[in-house]
């Protein structure tokens, strides 16, 4: 369903127990950056109605999320602040291909992976985090995750056949999982 090649590490939840703050101020900055993400894709490209629509949605759906993390960090007591992301990000979006339609192919397919893996994560805290307003809180989100990640993927369709498609989804996914394997020592949603 959530096109992974590979679970997150149990090495990455042991890191992030130690570190929820951090791990919250990230995760408001990932809502943030997925609003960010919606919004390039509906300038970028909007003579997609079907796309126009969706990121529509999914652009007030981020931002929702990223004001309800707001408000959980400042009921903590927890002030929001920048930090240096994981490199995660970066590294998928570099995959992307220079040239159309491939370029958008490739541009939703990265945000369908990412939001699958904040949703892979998302479970893994909610299962595992003694906080119980935190497992709610990142329970909550799960859904949301997998369906703007199911999103990114039928909106890939749109720009090309459905069999390259899921061809370039097999290849991003590996890239994707290797990306994760290596990991960070960062802290991240992403690391």
């Amino acid at each position: 369903m959530l096109s992974l090649k590979e679970p997150s590490s149990r090495a990455w939840l042991g890191r992030v127990g130690g570190h929820l703050e951090e791990l919250l101020i990230d995760h408001a900055h990932c809502e943030k950056k997925a609003a960010g993400v919606a919004m390039n894709l509906l300038f970028s490209y909007v003579d997609c109605l079907p796309l126009a629509r969706a990121m529509t949605e999914i652009v007030e759906e981020e931002l929702e999320h990223f004001r309800m993390v707001l408000d959980l960090l400042d009921r903590r007591g927890v002030r929001f602040r920048k930090l240096s992301p994981s490199a995660y990000g970066s590294r998928l979006h570099a995959l992307v291909r220079k040239g159309e339609p491939e370029r958008a192919i490739d541009r939703l397919l990265v945000a369908g992976l990412i939001e699958a893996r904040s949703c892979e994560r998302f479970a893994l805290l909610r299962d595992h985090v003694g906080d119980g307003e935190l497992r709610d809180f990142w329970g909550g989100l799960f859904e949301s995750e997998a369906r703007h990640h199911s999103t990114y993927v039928r909106l890939a369709k749109e720009f090309g056949p459905e069999e390259a498609v899921i061809d370039r989804l097999g290849e991003l996914s590996a890239a994707e999982a290797a990306i994760v394997a290596e990991g960070e020592p960062l802290v991240r949603m992403h690391s």
